[in-house]
């Protein structure tokens, strides 16, 4: 396997009111040897919003906000704005984010010319009952597997019997592929890509048609033993001269609980539905006491990249509590995911 360095927690929370309670799943934006780190904020009572720190190097916390950059400010994210990822493309950083209202987590977008100021353009995935959604997948007569199902009964039993389908994980390949914009989301329990031309395509009945044909669009699914729960994406797609490199979350189910791992998957740059490469075991697991405590307890949770050299430095969520980084040789990375592949064939 890779070996993985755990380089350690590099952000903690503070007394500042807006982030007293915890912070984690940061985005990045990297220039050069500057990243930009966009992160969950937690204020007491669970209400989160988006703080900023800049690092110069890797592991090296410079400057830090003291008030949120993105915060809630409409009835569909009054409880969070939550879990941001950021992708530069054309001339434009895209932040997605979970926008939260007490009920329903739903995928949200705002975007900047400046990584200064945010214009927030709304709820981008689809706002649909799980029973509506239920409906389409059977009309599909795809080969869901069970578990789809499951997932429907889970929220409607734990959070309402409207509640909308439940949406995280997305954001967006930092290049078009053939022309649209390649969007990877998460219709639990597997990670899904809808393609487009525009973001104001993202009405309802688009996302109606879209999961009629759900199977079509799974990019990878849950099943290896670390995912026996479901996956979803992690750090937005990483080009290489091999493929797509795609960092994504693995939850296992257990008795003592369920445990965030981290995962690696290698898709094919002209077509990311075609899965080159999956990692059989995880990348890095919980092991050490900020990642086995906080929050919740067994989470490694990535979501940001940044790239020194070979070297890969993945940011994550470290037990719902703090950020952590680790790091590996991309190319040792790249090399497993390939030598897996063969190996499958």
């Amino acid at each position: 396997m890779v070996l993985v360095k755990k380089e350690g927690v590099i952000l903690e929370a503070t007394g500042l009111e807006f982030e007293n309670q915890a912070v984690l799943n940061p985005a990045c934006v990297q220039e050069g040897k500057t990243i930009h780190m966009f992160y969950r904020a937690v204020k007491q009572g669970n209400h989160s919003s988006i703080g900023y720190c800049e690092l110069d190097g890797p592991l090296n916390v410079i400057k830090r906000y003291q008030e949120p950059v993105l915060f809630p400010e409409f009835d569909y994210e009054k409880k969070g704005t939550e879990d941001p990822r950021i992708v530069f493309l054309d001339g434009t950083y895209y932040m997605f984010y979970v926008a939260y209202d007490g009920k329903n987590a739903l995928g949200a977008l705002a975007t900047s010319q400046d990584l200064k100021k945010f214009e927030k353009k709304g709820i981008i995935t689809p706002q649909i009952s799980y029973d509506l959604a239920e409906d389409k997948f059977h009309e599909a007569k795809s080969k869901l597997k069970d578990r789809y199902f499951f997932f429907k009964s889970y929220y409607k039993d734990i959070v309402g019997e409207d509640v909308l389908l439940w949406e995280k994980d997305h954001f967006i390949f930092p290049k078009k592929i053939k022309g649209k914009f390649a969007l990877i989301h998460r219709i639990l329990p597997d990670i899904q890509i809808a393609y487009f031309n525009d973001f104001a395509e993202l009405n309802t009945e688009y996302w109606l048609n879209y999961l009629k044909k759900l199977s079509d669009y799974v990019v990878l699914e849950s099943k290896y033993w670390f995912e026996s729960r479901n996956i979803g994406g992690g750090c937005p797609p990483i080009e290489t001269d091999k493929g797509w490199l795609l960092i994504y979350h693995a939850v296992e189910d257990s008795n003592s609980g369920k445990i965030y791992r981290a995962g690696a998957a290698l898709l094919d740059k002209e077509d990311p539905g075609k899965v080159i490469g999956h990692l059989r075991e995880p990348l890095f697991s919980p092991e050490e006491e900020w990642e086995l405590k906080g929050d919740v307890d067994n989470v490694v949770f990535p979501t940001g990249t940044a790239q020194f050299g070979n070297r890969l430095y993945i940011y994550y969520g470290a037990a719902d509590k703090r950020i952590a980084v680790a790091s590996l040789d991309s190319n040792e990375l790249l090399a497993e995911l390939l030598n897996g592949a063969k190996s499958k064939n």
